[in-house]
């Protein structure tokens, strides 16, 4: 989830042309950053007295209590005050992308009340810019939103727009999408961008490549990573109010993760998140990382796994110890008419099986779509954009739910339990259980010789 330009909200076209594809730019970073000092030149100094000013002023923003712990597995359920409001975990944050969710109205966002909404960095930067922002007194007020925000780096849009990208030790540069300007995102612009943003939550600029990715650029991005986050808590301007969490790189190598681990925990920053996951990698390595990391991560310290959406992953990544999730799946599926249940299939309302079912899509759910509508009625909408709309608001009030649903268990001291029937449900009537679901869990601490098996007729 990414940024733009370099100062305010004007963007610099350059004749420089950008890379024709991905092998070009990697071979293009790879001899650049061997010429380029570790130490850009146009960054600012952090002395170690200011680190620790910054960082204990976040800290004090942000101060987590443990609620309950699972005495079988990593499950937690945490609780801490941002300024704009309690959050309580396991959570799953919806994604606003330019200070909506796609699907939702603004009023139906605040009938969900999600206590954390995140937005983009990179195309609030380029759309409204920080210009508008700035006059309209932030993210908060532009939506409006009186709950929390997390905002994004920009570091995402290195995956996503990586044809329209160059990379640097000064920092991005992209091509726009939408116009062909360059747009320049550093460091230091990207926490002016998020601090003009007002969000409670900033990420810092992150190095990110895609999980698929091999070699020295996974090495490269990981220490360059580390090199950007003292640049942005150089230039964070606004530590008495919006906390800054670093994020963990170092592709699927764990010596390398263990390196950026040690070096951020050091850091002593106020939150940590999980990146570089949910790329294209086999199941079985994207949970031996996000295990990796959130056990070497601090207890006292929110834990964020980014880009993570299906329920079975909420679900086991809660088990190995993860505290807050977002991703866009939830409003993306729904627009192709998928709803989302405890089953790993879902609902999907264009089938012609749902013409005349008159049940609600979950009869268990209480949102305003499974009270009033049909999947009869859902399946003569689904390809409307009421459909898509009716469709996107069960969704997410479907993930928020879930989250709550795992916190009243872990409330109850009944985590191990709700494990049991909610995997056993997600794989019936079949129950064939993905091995990484059973090694991730059995990981965890849970006994997964307690799942239902198929009965043998």
């Amino acid at each position: 989830n990414e940024q733009n330009p370099t100062s305010n909200r004007k963007m610099s076209t350059s004749a420089t042309p950008m890379f024709e594809s991905t092998t070009d730019r990697l071979l293009s970073d790879q001899v650049e950053v061997a010429s380029v000092s570790s130490s850009f030149a146009g960054a600012l100094e952090l002395s170690e007295e200011e680190r620790v000013r910054k960082t204990t002023l976040m800290r004090n923003i942000l101060r987590l209590e443990v609620r309950a712990r699972c005495s079988v597995t990593q499950a937690r359920c945490t609780r801490f005050t941002l300024p704009h409001g309690v959050v309580e975990t396991p959570m799953f944050m919806p994604v606003g992308t330019q200070g909506s969710v796609k699907g939702l109205t603004s009023a139906q966002l605040h009938r969900l009340a999600p206590p954390i909404v995140l937005g983009n960095t990179y195309h609030l930067g380029h759309r409204p810019g920080q210009e508008v922002m700035q006059e309209l007194g932030g993210l908060h007020s532009f939506m409006p939103w009186e709950h929390n925000l997390l905002t994004d780096s920009g570091g995402f849009q290195m995956v996503s727009l990586l044809k329209l990208a160059r990379i640097t030790e000064e920092g991005v540069r992209f091509r726009s999408p939408h116009d062909g300007t360059e747009m320049v995102l550093t460091p230091e612009h990207s926490m002016q961008l998020q601090n003009t943003i007002g969000a409670d939550i900033m990420m810092a600029l992150d190095d990110v490549v895609s999980s698929t990715v091999s070699g020295p650029r996974v090495e490269e991005a990981m220490h360059r990573t580390l090199r950007w986050i003292d640049r942005c808590l150089a230039a964070h301007n606004n530590p008495e109010r919006q906390c800054l969490f670093g994020i963990v790189q170092g592709g699927l190598d764990a010596t390398l993760r263990d390196q950026c681990l040690a070096e951020l925990i050091r850091r002593d920053l106020p939150g940590y998140a999980i990146g570089g996951l949910s790329g294209g990698e086999s199941k079985d390595r994207f949970w031996r990382i996000v295990h990796q990391c959130a056990r070497a991560l601090p207890a006292d310290k929110p834990r964020y796994l980014m880009g993570v959406g299906y329920a079975i992953d909420l679900v086991v990544c809660t088990a190995l110890g993860v505290d807050l999730f977002d991703c866009v799946y939830p409003t993306r599926t729904a627009r192709f008419g998928r709803a989302l249940v405890d089953h790993h299939a879902g609902v999907l309302l264009s089938r012609a099986a749902y013409a005349d079912d008159t049940r609600p899509i979950d009869e268990r759910c209480d949102c305003r779509t499974c009270k009033h509508y049909s999947r009869a009625y859902l399946h003569l909408m689904v390809n409307t954009p009421s459909g898509s709309q009716l469709i996107t608001y069960h969704n997410v009030a479907y993930q928020l739910r879930l989250m709550r649903r795992i916190q009243a268990a872990l409330l109850e001291h009944r985590f191990p339990q709700f494990l049991q029937q909610f995997v056993s449900a997600y794989y019936a009537p079949e129950f064939e259980y993905p091995q990484w679901v059973l090694d991730a869990l059995e990981a965890a601490g849970f006994d997964t010789s307690s799942l239902e098996r198929r009965t043998e007729e």
